[in-house]
């Protein structure tokens, strides 16, 4: 199979000789990626994967062999030196340098850079690429003239894997990305098989760690580690899994692509950890202020997690992009300079965010208290980033942004000491003033006599004559902070006011509408006038 392939190219290289690199100004890129070691070896791999070993020669210095048979020798080693990177389990085309100056710090000249290295009867061979200079003084990466001398060498150790002795020719000879069959059919196996041992390995690990901190005294549970048993387990598998990637030994493209994957697994499984991290402080934190009535404190404490957790986040990010090849800074200074364009489109989500800010900063209510925004009534049941959540009494839950709740004038039930007892009795106008005295007074050494009523000086008094009733208000103020408390206190001293109205020989004025006859067949819609009853 690999000499039918090798034969298809040298037929594509004499129906289609080798293009010459367009001619460029100095210091453009290359049109074919040779601007930096890893660029130029990547681009090596995509041309042998679709079979293009005719451009593949383009990344290969051929200067020292005879023009007349470059193109046939060319095309030959391409195909070689692709088949010695795929069985290379220790090649990294990530592990690459991205700098077009090569890897500054591996102590070769400046214009080598080695990018594997194997070992053939006991001596180090090494695969090297060489800057070179074109016409055009644009320069470039290519593999050696070194290397490509070496590589018929390289390509006599045998590279059949003796696991393919024993399977059908199907298995082996069908590939995808170079890699033949069975060795993805080995990956798939190997992360499942992972998948279930991770998971035994993960649960023996946290129960060794809670007896851990049992006998440290930590007083953290088991249930508050539960949530570090997926991100452990996903961690440990994915270690394992990149041990026995190397032994199975896919194609060097599909390296690359599964060690991105597994890098972008790898950072989220940390970030995952991090979170977690935070939620545990969350919940010790809480314990800790549920001990000293903070919940002021506890929603700063909840503003912060959500921060960090953004953080956490940003950085995975980065540091992925970074492990990828992506240059951070050059990132970081776009997203820079269209933060102001982010800004004015997002103002809104900024002022709910600094809304936020601003509630717990003031503090002019916590999670857990009952207030009245505008006019509704609610308990605070968190404090987020971009908005204020409120239970009603009615056990419906409201939303609002932290924008507009921050501008609202706010009334904090939940800090008084006292709840205010506030009626109006209504007493019927045939009341004598003696009688209207007599129930003043005792009401007011009944409220005064309470000690769980703060009633001041006048807790009772007349305040009108009304239409249909003589009007006497009482006003006091519970010494309790309990709603419901309150209420059974309310009920009592009503019940008692209603009684004390009784005893002095009164009640309470409801008015009634009487219909009167002023003859035997009253007229449409004649009635009488309203008098109280």
């Amino acid at each position: 199979m690999f000499t039918t392939l090798v034969h298809f190219s040298l037929l594509l290289a004499q129906l289609n000789p080798i293009p010459a690199v367009p001619a460029r100004p100095a210091g453009m890129q290359d049109p074919l990626n040779r601007d930096t070691p890893q660029s130029s070896v990547l681009a090596f791999l995509e041309a042998c994967r679709v079979q293009n070993y005719p451009r593949a020669t383009l990344y290969m210095d051929l200067r020292k062999i005879p023009a007349a048979t470059r193109t046939a020798t060319g095309v030959r080693l391409a195909a070689q030196l692709e088949e010695i990177l795929d069985r290379d389990a220790q090649f990294d085309v990530g592990a690459l340098s991205r700098d077009p100056r090569g890897d500054l710090t591996d102590g070769l000249d400046e214009n080598r850079e080695t990018i594997a290295t194997l070992t053939i009867d006991g001596q180090p061979k090494t695969i090297d690429l060489s800057r070179v200079t074109l016409p055009s003084g644009l320069a470039v990466w290519q593999f050696s003239s070194a290397t490509l001398d070496l590589i018929p060498t390289l390509a006599k150790v045998e590279t059949t894997s003796p696991v393919e002795k024993y399977l059908p020719r199907p298995l082996v000879e069908v590939e995808l990305l170079n890699t033949p069959l069975w060795r993805w059919i080995a990956l798939a196996l190997l992360a499942l098989a992972l998948f279930a041992l991770s998971g035994i390995v993960s649960r023996a690990a946290l129960g060794l760690l809670h007896v851990l901190l049992e006998l440290a005294g930590s007083g953290i549970g088991t249930k508050s580690l539960e949530i570090f048993v997926p991100p452990a387990r996903l961690l440990v598998s994915l270690l394992l899994f990149r041990a026995g990637m190397e032994a199975i030994g896919p194609s060097a493209l599909l390296r690359l692509a599964l060690t991105r994957l597994l890098s972008l697994l790898s950072v989220f499984g940390l970030a995952w950890i991090c979170t977690g991290l935070v939620d545990l402080c969350m919940v010790r934190a809480r314990a800790w202020v549920d001990r000293r009535g903070g919940r002021s404190s506890f929603a700063a404490f909840q503003l912060g997690s959500r921060v960090l957790k953004v953080i956490i986040v940003l950085a995975a990010v980065t540091a992925l992009i970074g492990s990828w090849g992506y240059n951070t800074g050059t990132i970081w200074a776009g997203l820079g300079v269209g933060g102001l364009a982010v800004a004015l489109a997002a103002q809104k989500t900024l002022e709910n965010l600094f809304g936020g800010v601003s509630v717990i900063t003031d503090r002019p209510v916590a999670i857990g208290d009952f207030c009245r925004f505008e006019n509704r009534t609610g308990t605070v049941e968190d404090i987020g980033l971009r908005s204020t959540r409120l239970r009603t009494p009615e056990q419906t839950l409201v939303t609002v942004p932290n924008g507009q709740f921050s501008a609202m004038t706010l009334e904090n039930f939940s800090h008084r000491n006292k709840i205010l007892f506030k009626t109006v009795l209504n007493l019927k106008r045939d009341a004598t003033p003696e009688q209207l005295r007599k129930l003043i007074d005792d009401i007011t050494q009944t409220l005064q006599g309470d000690t769980r009523v703060d009633a001041g000086n006048v807790p009772a008094r007349m305040i009108g004559i009304g239409q249909w009733s003589f009007d006497v208000e009482v006003f006091v103020l519970i010494r309790t902070a309990d709603a419901e408390k309150f209420l059974s206190i309310q009920q009592e001293l009503l019940l008692k006011l209603l009684a004390l109205v009784r005893e002095n020989g009164m009640s309470l004025a409801l008015p009634t509408q009487v219909s009167v006859n002023a003859a035997a067949t009253p007229a449409p819609g004649q009635t009488g006038a309203v008098a109280p009853s």
